[in-house]
C-alpha cells in the first residue's frame, strides 16, 4: 500500500512558482505531522519544512519566505507552495511522515537559469 504519493514537480525559469502535493494515508494524515524534505544531485536530504496536526509549522531557515506548507484535512494532503524560485533549489522533493523513515517515492523539480 502506497503511504504517500507526491506530485506537482516539473521544471520551471528562475522567478517562478510551484506547488508540490502528498496525498497522505487517512489513519497518518490525522496522526502525525508531516514535512517535506529535498536532494540535490551530490548533496544530503535536507529538511524544507513542516506542518503540525495543529497546523503550525516549521522551515528551513533559508526558505523561509519563499516556501509555505500547509494541510488539507479534506483532502489528506500535505502541499508545498514554492515562490521565486531559484537554480539551487533544483531537486528531488520527498514528503515526509514526521519522526519516521517513511518518505514517498520523490518529485523532481527543476530551475532553469
Amino acid at each position: 500500500q502506497e503511504l504517500l504519493r507526491e506530485s506537482g514537480g516539473g521544471v520551471v525559469q528562475a522567478g517562478g512558482s510551484l506547488r508540490l502535493s502528498c496525498v497522505v494515508s487517512g489513519n497518518i494524515f490525522s496522526l502525525r505531522s508531516m514535512s517535506w524534505y529535498r536532494q540535490a544531485p551530490g548533496k544530503q536530504r535536507e529538511f524544507v519544512a513542516k506542518v503540525l496536526i495543529t497546523g503550525d509549522t516549521a522551515y528551513a531557515e533559508s526558505l523561509k519566505g519563499r516556501f509555505t506548507i500547509s494541510r488539507d484535512k479534506t483532502k489528506n494532503t500535505v502541499l508545498l507552495q514554492m515562490n521565486g524560485l531559484k537554480p539551487e533549489d533544483t531537486a528531488v522533493y520527498y514528503c515526509r511522515v514526521e519522526g519516521t523513515d517513511i518518505f514517498g517515492q520523490g518529485t523532481q523539480v527543476t530551475v532553469s537559469s
